[in-house]
């Protein structure tokens, strides 16, 4: 395989990677905590799933359920332990949010041990728990910078939307203004009520 082609099949990985964590993320956020674990494990299963296609690898869920237990089990634990100590209300969203970012970081790890995995040759039949473990916790602290990334980007991305929405919102009301179907009184309230939401 080529330079070329190793790069090529490094970045589609990569991208099953993120498109799994930021729906792991999604997850996170679902109110029921222990529905939440079972989603991120479907989507984990699936984004390994995804991986052994891209790799070529022969795919076994038993053993894709296993490995996941085995290397996110801590993890889970984790996010298990914060879904019981919820408080209805504020702190449900607050335990949300972590709930999220941990879902996407133990997504983002997981992924990255089965790029690292498949990439120097390996399958399912000598994947190394034991070994792997430890790269999995180092790309789990790595997974947690990322979803704080993404979380951001998207916060701004929305940010901007609404913005932009506003502004049109302001433009429009000025035409309104100008035609004379607003009075000053009427034009000063209505942006006043744009501007506070």
């Amino acid at each position: 395989m080529s330079e070329y082609e190793k790069s090529n099949l490094g970045d589609s990985a990569s991208s099953i990677i993120k498109n799994h964590m930021i729906w792991s993320m999604g997850a996170g956020f679902i109110p029921v905590p222990i529905a939440d674990l079972f989603a991120v494990s479907a989507i984990q299963l699936d984004m390994i799933r995804q991986l052994c296609k891209l790799y070529g690898t022969d795919f076994k869920q038993t053993e894709g359920k296993a490995i996941i237990s085995s290397l996110t089990g801590s993890g889970l634990a984790r996010l298990g332990a914060r879904a019981i100590k919820f408080i209805p209300g504020v702190g449900s969203i607050l335990g949300g949010v972590t709930m999220a970012a941990l879902s996407g970081a133990s997504t983002y790890a997981l992924g990255e041990v089965f790029k690292k995995h498949f990439e120097t040759g390996g399958t399912f039949l000598d994947f190394d728990t034991d070994r792997l473990k430890k790269y999995y916790n180092e790309k789990f602290e790595k997974g947690k910078e990322v979803a704080e990334e993404l979380r951001k980007k998207q916060e701004s991305t929305v940010k901007a939307a609404d913005l932009s929405e506003s502004m049109e919102k302001l433009r429009e009301l000025g035409e309104m203004k100008a035609s004379g179907l607003l009075t000053d009184e009427e034009f000063e309230v209505m942006k006043k009520k744009i501007i506070n939401s």
